[in-house]
């Protein structure tokens, strides 16, 4: 799926006499179910250095290109790539955070320090030059929309509408400004809340030539801890709403305590006034034993949670959409197969076989990895990021998306668009904005990107 014109070619471990031969040495490790495998070795590939994963034989060169069509491979990347593509360490770790997410801190990204590089992409890109070699065929990567590089994705979570005057009010009530808080009650009564403003980001987005994906919050009652949900009720405010946004694409934002109850998803789905089929959840709540099931069962087309909230970058180490693996098919996890010869293109796309009786399917929906929250930027648990700090951070990773035709998720909250907002507010989303066009980016909705993955 990342590369035009695969030709038929066979990839394997050795004693099933493939073109291209992978190194076998991942032994009993999916068997003993540990979410952490050994220490990854540091080799450098396309010029930059990469963690890879069941690498038992360092000392040997990666890739070796072999006379009479042939290239072994002296890393297990194709057990490498599983591993992270998987997020098989969230499935198997009982680490959870206060809102139940698998965290930044217990993840091999945070203790390699690799979040913001796409080891995966970097992976595939070995076999891609093994298979060049024993086909003779050029593999150029997937092109986006109009023959774009690469693409951007652009999101907005509606939490709030009515809620910009909150802050400042109670700040003031603090200092005893009763005055100010006066000011700020009168103006909360009498005049438009400065976060209802889905208009104003609507046409903030398309001044860049982009598209702009709503996901709508329908749960507006706390959660059961006393977490917020949605400030508003959709069915009041949707006519004001789908009139703002105009054409732009709707997402579902399922409220908390829905990645794990497929009853309170479904009713959080049925609340959207239109018909929509991608999703994202509130918090970024995952549950990776239980959360992609539901949404196989529901027929959703497209998630869009699965980033860290804690840091920029890839949860998965891929910088392309990709269908997840379903872990509830019981043969792999309970007697993982041998893996069996891969032919491909011809195979792979639609299953996993990975031995003569057993089958595994992948996960119905495709996930649009999220790459860049603003929360992620400045909040005070996570990176503090001073206003001219956040571009530079963030150019590296862009880069690296550009290299490997990749999709840059971008979620900017409206209530980010307000001018009072001066850390991750309008000026950071329109320096982003101005990099990615500049970088001649195909701007693509979340239903573009399913139909282009084909």
């Amino acid at each position: 799926m990342a590369y035009e014109a695969v030709p038929d070619v066979s990839i394997g471990y050795a004693d099933l006499q493939p073109q291209v031969e992978v190194a076998d040495a991942a032994g009993l490790f999916f068997s003993a179910q540990q979410p952490y495998p050994p220490a990854p070795t540091q080799r450098q590939w396309l010029g930059r250095t990469i963690p890879f994963f069941f690498d038992p034989e360092p000392q040997k060169p990666l890739l070796e290109l072999l006379p009479g069509g042939r290239a072994l491979v002296h890393a297990d990347i194709i057990s490498g790539a599983f591993y992270l593509l998987s997020g098989w360490q969230e499935y198997f770790s009982e680490e959870r955070d206060q809102h139940g997410r698998f965290p930044y801190s217990a993840s091999v990204q945070h203790r390699y320090g690799f979040v913001p590089v796409p080891v995966v992409n970097y992976y595939f890109d070995v076999l891609k030059t093994a298979v060049e070699h024993v086909t003779g065929q050029p593999l150029p990567p997937r092109r986006w929309e109009n023959g774009a590089a690469w693409a951007a994705f652009i999101t907005h979570d509606i939490d709030n509408l009515y809620s910009a005057w909150k802050a400042p009010a109670k700040a003031a009530l603090r200092q005893g400004r009763l005055l100010r808080f006066g000011r700020q009650l009168w103006r909360h009564l009498t005049s438009p809340d400065a976060w209802d403003n889905l208009q104003l980001v609507q046409k903030t987005v398309a001044s860049y030539g982009a598209k702009s994906t709503f996901f709508f919050l329908p749960e507006h009652r706390k959660a059961a801890n006393g977490t917020p949900n949605a400030d508003y009720k959709l069915r009041k405010v949707w006519p004001e709403a789908a009139a703002a946004i105009q054409d732009a694409e709707v997402g579902l934002h399922a409220g908390l305590g829905t990645a794990t109850h497929g009853g309170k998803l479904k009713t959080d789905w049925l609340k959207i006034p239109i018909p929509c089929s991608g999703i994202r959840f509130h918090y970024l709540g995952w549950e990776p034993r239980i959360t992609p099931t539901l949404l196989s069962m529901n027929n959703f087309t497209y998630d869009s949670t699965l980033g860290f909230a804690e840091h920029f970058g890839f949860r998965n180490s891929y910088c392309r959409p990709f269908y997840p693996f379903n872990f509830n098919a019981d043969p792999f996890i309970v007697n993982p197969p041998q893996m069996r010869l891969y032919t491909l293109p011809s195979e792979a796309p639609a299953f996993f076989t990975l031995g003569p009786k057993n089958s595994i399917q992948t996960s119905k929906f495709l996930e649009i990895p999220l790459n860049v929250m603003d929360a992620t930027l400045h909040h005070p648990r996570y990176l503090q990021l001073a206003p001219q700090e956040i571009l530079p951070a963030l150019m590296p990773m862009f880069q690296e998306m550009e290299r490997f035709g990749g999709v840059c998720t971008v979620l900017w909250h409206n209530e980010n668009f307000d001018p009072a907002n001066e850390n991750t507010g309008p000026r950071q989303f329109a320096e982003i904005m101005e990099y990615l066009r500049s970088r001649n980016v195909a701007f693509v909705n979340g239903q573009e990107i399913c139909e282009q993955m084909g």
